[in-house]
């Protein structure tokens, strides 16, 4: 949606735009800002009200670009950082003045306060007072007919003038064809042809259609707004021997913070001091609480449940585990399905061509037939009805939010609808193993030398894996220091991708390496093959010490499969995707692991033999990778859908196209069946949307359908499709359902 890149003096620039809180009203804003010179990469999110784009001044000024959003009836105030803006609850007045009282270019969609009922809105009171003079021109109509008109009338110019409004602004701003400039169309046209109380019906059907979808979408926005409220404003900092209370958003990188039970963490870090149960059902949607101690890593926003915690903060406010979930979910509104594109693309042409077909009715009969004017004016105001796009316009955007907020709920984070709309088509999974089929908690199980005692074998491995974050690497350091055994000082350390690392230790050039490396640069004895070959049908993965010319012993070290490793292998099989084990490690290992978990296996990889499979997979159809490492970053670029564990590297999450934050197998799973149940709600909401029209098309042109069905007709369906979306919003997961049919509508539903 974005815009040709503009000359180099373009700034990026953040807006919170007050009453963009709707799929419709984000395409208009789109819209309109892509037509714009000088602007792009333009992203909305309706969910937060923001505006983000690239601006060149010099082309647009900042003042146009803001007078335009005015006359579409948005207020725009522009916010100094993206950090500033995130902290922002979406429901904030930013520039100081009432906007419930403004009146731009028209009715916007309005974000109340939690917990003020709708009829204290701007909207509501609009569809009361309409609705009371309805009420009074019909009761005038039994006292004297002719004062009932006027009523009508009143009602009819109270509920069209801000439509009018609106559609003129758009019109003006290259959008002419909008679903107001319909509805002002049919209402004034109604009036025009003596029908004065089916225009007033029109209207306020319409109003009612507005205030629902306002509704909804504020049901929509609420769990991210829950969201952005659930990190603690204030910490306990750590001072010498006592505590300060501190704002939770100026804490450090390294400071250190007191959790008392019953108190949330104020920062993403790691466990200092002390042993508690932890609920982390807030941020990862786990039910049960976890217990953490020394060296865990604690989310923001997580409970404690019992002891009191030291926690080292190592992520700033604006970078926790809450802004980025905030920030994903914001950005996954920019990236749109394929069916949303298609929807948006279809509906540039489909509203013109109703306003065409609606003018050929009206007009073709009595000029070229001599057919009466009166039958089909009015059959033609009423297809300008039937044609409002609303109820289509709304059945991707309302599904695919719906669908990202209830797996946030879950832990599950989609970055966007084209992620989520390709997860459920994906015809097999491929999953690294360590950290992502495994625990990612390997123990050292069995040291053996080679000329040199297991102990020295361990301090000297130690040493080389020092400066190491690979959980392997780990494995061996926490070996030594549980053993109390002190590695030296370690110089020049570097991994080798696939092969394993190395470094300078007292004095000499030490390897570390998986034995078919170190089998091509050194002579393995045959009793040292058998060694190695006995640990690697065990299940365990064996590395090899050694120097440039001498082997100095072998470590064996286990990770054990995630205990819903299984199960969740099963239920991909049952749902019709196949699922397969990418390793770097040995070929023995992979089997044995494999084997239990019942999936194929390819080992002994290096990152870019992971890149040629993934290619060769996606022969057969879609392909899914998981992995939580950064060697699986350019894996997770190139499969069509990367998935990252939620405990990876950053830059595994920042590659991915989705997240788990619960590390559970399971959860691969969970987002195949999210994607399905959604495109299943959205398959049935066109279905219905177009279904509706078509009929009401046929009825109208036989002359059964007059002005106020035909609206009512278009309200309802509006309401009817916004209400099966945000059934997405209760989606529980965890059942096991066939894969849907290739073609046709999937027998599970509208869910």
């Amino acid at each position: 949606m974005a815009s040709p890149c503009p000359a180099s003096g373009a700034a990026p620039l953040v807006y919170f735009v007050d009453g963009m809180d709707c799929a419709s009203c984000v395409q208009k804003v789109e819209a309109m800002v892509n037509r714009l010179p000088g602007t792009a990469e333009v992203r909305t999110s309706f969910a937060r009200q923001t505006l983000k784009l690239e601006l060149d001044e010099a082309q647009t000024p900042r003042a146009t670009l803001e007078k335009n959003l005015l006359a579409l009836g948005y207020t725009p105030s522009l916010q100094e950082t993206a950090q500033s803006k995130a902290a922002q609850p979406p429901h904030e007045d930013h520039s100081g003045h009432d906007h419930a009282a403004e009146d731009h270019a028209g009715h916007v969609h309005e974000v109340l306060p939690a917990g003020t009922p709708w009829y204290r809105g701007k909207q509501g009171k609009l569809v009361i007072f309409s609705g009371v003079l309805l009420a009074l021109a019909w009761g005038f109509g039994f006292i004297e007919p002719g004062l009932s008109v006027y009523g009508y009338v009143a009602a009819t110019v109270l509920g069209v003038w801000p439509l009018a409004k609106q559609a003129w602004a758009s019109a003006r701003l290259g959008d002419p064809f909008s679903i107001n400039m319909l509805v002002s169309l049919a209402a004034i046209g109604a009036v025009a042809i003596g029908q004065a109380a089916e225009g007033a019906v029109v209207v306020f059907f319409f109003a009612i259609g507005e205030l629902l979808e306002g509704v909804a979408a504020g049901r929509a926005r609420a769990g991210i707004q829950a969201l952005a409220a659930l990190a603690p404003k204030t910490a306990l900092l750590v001072e010498g021997s006592g505590t300060r209370e501190v704002p939770a958003d100026s804490l450090q990188i390294g400071q250190t913070v007191q959790v008392r039970p019953g108190g949330r963490v104020p920062a993403d870090g790691t466990i200092l001091s002390g042993t508690s149960n932890l609920d982390d059902s807030p941020v990862t949607g786990e039910s049960m609480p976890v217990t953490k101690t020394v060296g865990d890593t604690v989310f923001a926003g997580s409970i404690n449940t019992d002891g009191v915690l030291s926690v080292t903060v190592e992520k700033e406010a604006s970078d926790n585990t809450i802004a980025r979930i905030i920030e994903l979910v914001e950005e996954a509104e920019g990236s749109k399905a394929a069916t949303a594109r298609f929807i948006d693309r279809f509906s540039r042409y489909y509203t013109p061509g109703v306003v065409l077909v609606s003018a050929l009715v009206a007009l073709v009969p009595p000029l070229l037939l001599g057919a009466e004017w009166y039958p089909w004016l009015y059959k033609g105001i009423t297809l300008l009805l039937i044609g409002c796009p609303c109820a289509l316009v709304l059945s991707v955007p309302a599904a695919i939010t719906s669908g990202i907020s209830a797996g946030t709920r879950r832990g599950l984070l989609i970055k966007g609808g084209a992620a989520l709309e390709t997860i459920g088509t994906v015809k097999t999974v491929a999953f690294d193993k360590t950290g992502t089929l495994t625990a990612g908690k390997p123990r050292v199980t069995d040291v053996i030398g080679a000329g040199v005692s297991e102990g020295e074998v361990l301090r000297l491995a130690a040493a080389v894996e020092s400066g190491s974050s690979h959980p392997l690497a780990q494995a061996i350091t926490k070996e030594a220091a549980r053993l109390n055994v002190t590695a030296p000082a370690a110089q020049d350390a570097k991994a080798i991708a696939g092969k394993g690392a190395s470094a300078s230790v007292e004095g000499r050039s030490l390897f570390i390496s998986s034995p078919q490396h170190a089998a091509s640069t050194l002579k393995l004895t045959p009793d040292l093959q058998g060694k190695l070959t006995a640990l690697e049908e065990a299940g365990k993965t064996a590395v090899v010490l050694h120097s440039a010319d001498a082997v100095l012993g072998v470590l064996a070290i286990r990770d054990e499969p995630r205990e819903d490793a299984k199960a969740a292998i099963a239920r991909l099989k049952e749902m019709g995707v196949n699922a397969v084990m990418l390793t770097g490690d040995n070929a023995r290992t992979g089997r044995a692991i494999a084997s239990g978990l019942g999936l194929d296996v390819q080992a002994e990889l290096l990152p870019e033999d992971k890149l040629r499979l993934i290619s060769e997979l996606k022969k057969n159809g879609g392909v899914a990778m998981v992995g939580d490492g950064i060697n699986d970053a350019p894996a997770l670029a190139q499969a069509d859908v990367g998935i990252a564990m939620g405990g990876g590297t950053d830059v595994a999450l920042e590659t991915a196209d989705a997240a788990l934050l619960r590390e559970r197998v399971g959860d691969v799973a969970d987002l195949v069946q999210l994607s399905r149940d959604t495109m299943t709600n959205i398959k049935w909401n066109i279905a219905f949307a177009l279904g509706l029209k078509a009929i009401f098309l046929v009825t109208t042109l036989l002359g059964y359908t007059n002005l106020w069905m035909a609206i009512l007709a278009d309200t309802g369906a509006t309401a009817i499709v916004t209400a099966n979306a945000l059934r997405l919003l209760g989606w529980k997961g965890g059942a096991v359902r066939k894969a849907p049919a290739p073609s046709g509508l999937p027998a599970s539903g509208g869910v």
